[in-house]
């Protein structure tokens, strides 16, 4: 399966490291593909080093203006024009999504992801990992529309909130499988 994983650049402690290299090797032990932004920085290396030392394969999407960061050791590169490219790429090369901590850009990526699904773009399940609890305003949030009418489909019918790696994995790989004939 090709796991597609939004996730920050940025340089993050060990309460947000720990858990992403937990799933990235997860990913890589079961035989998966990660699908990310490319980068070689931040949370997003941390990923990649960790399904590659797994033995997992690497297909990056980044974007021109950040080749200077793409890394290395990728199994594919893909370059895209800009960021609204790179989003359709990444949603294209992927089976399943995951989101993990992040900053607007992560967001962004995240919330159109949903949009997408909502309107019946694609069916691919979607993990936000809600690591320390970094997505439990957004879950908040996310019921509120739904108790108010502004999401027409129930809320777990577009996301799963997973608190670890396991159980967001565990739910990709059902869900997944419920789905291939």
């Amino acid at each position: 399966m090709n796991i597609c994983v939004f996730l920050s650049a940025a340089d993050l402690d060990e309460r947000y490291t720990g858990p992403a290299r937990d799933f990235a090797k997860r990913l890589g032990k079961a035989g998966h593909t990660l699908v990310w932004g490319g980068s070689d920085t931040g949370l997003m290396g941390v990923v990649a080093d960790a399904a590659r030392e797994a033995g997992g394969r690497l297909v990056g999407v980044s974007v021109e203006f950040l080749a200077h960061k793409a890394y290395e050791g990728a199994d594919e590169m893909v370059m895209s024009r800009d960021l609204s490219e790179r989003k359709a790429l990444l949603l294209a090369k992927s089976d399943a999504i995951v989101v993990m901590v992040g900053g607007a850009g992560t967001l962004d990526e995240a919330t159109e992801i949903l949009e997408l699904k909502k309107h019946g773009k694609h069916t691919k399940p979607v993990v936000l990992l809600n690591t320390a609890g970094f997505y439990d305003g957004l879950k908040a949030q996310f019921r509120r529309m739904e108790e108010e009418g502004f999401l027409p489909v129930p809320l777990s019918d577009l996301v799963f909130f997973a608190e670890d790696g396991a159980a967001a994995l565990a739910y990709l790989e059902e869900t997944v499988a419920r789905r291939v004939p």
